[in-house]
């Protein structure tokens, strides 16, 4: 349960950091509605997500942990193209903006692959595409380099902060959190430490 209060995210990239069942995610969660808020209001660009979470979903974009909770299609280009499937009636458009896609995140030829013949890192990737595919104006990104090896995690890391969307990441990775403009330290539902990210992370580490 995360206890009320009065936050205005406005920086590009927000890390939050914490132990485990601290409620990080739920709070990531908010943000696009996974998790509804019992008390006060959650707004994305002035909309109410519990009275318009459609919309609110269509400006935030979600990456998980575990790729596989995203990937449902058989192959690389027909999972992003499932993102697609709006703005491109077309199919051979929309199979061509596709393979774009994956070309633009480094998965360039793998487009026919099946999405479990994958690494690790290259799934991140694509569930990382098929998510920016639709172009979000904010990107929430729930521990996306804790299954990944350590190259892996750099370049997933290096990508999400080099993206121009508004990233909330939610990371136990202090030295990635600690890249981000702002971080916020969660501990038992309550924001406890609210600042520029490598001094957050720092009192985290002095404290943990």
């Amino acid at each position: 349960m995360l206890h009320e209060t009065s936050l205005h995210l406005t920086e590009r990239s927000t890390a939050l950091v914490g132990p485990n069942g601290s409620g990080k995610s739920t709070l990531a969660r908010l943000v696009n509605g996974l998790v509804t808020a019992t008390t006060g209001r959650v707004l994305v660009d002035g909309l109410d997500v519990a009275r318009e979470g459609a919309e609110v979903r269509r400006r935030v974009g979600f990456v998980f942990t575990d790729p596989a909770a995203q990937l449902v299609m058989p192959t690389a280009v027909e999972d992003v193209a499932l993102s697609l499937r709006r703005r491109h009636r077309d199919r051979a458009q929309r199979r061509a903006a596709a393979e774009a896609v994956l070309a633009a995140h480094g998965l360039a030829g793998l487009g026919d692959r099946s999405v479990h013949s994958l690494s690790g890192g290259q799934r991140q990737l694509l569930a990382l595409a098929g998510v920016l595919a639709t172009d979000p104006s904010v990107l929430v990104a729930d521990e996306p380099t804790t299954l990944l090896d350590l190259g892996n995690a750099r370049r997933v890391g290096d990508l999400l902060l080099g993206l121009p969307q508004q990233l909330v990441l939610v990371t136990h990775d202090l030295d990635l959190a600690a890249r981000c403009e702002r971080a916020l330290l969660v501990d038992a539902g309550r924001v406890v430490a609210d600042g520029a990210a490598p001094d957050v992370v720092a009192h985290y580490r002095a404290t943990a």
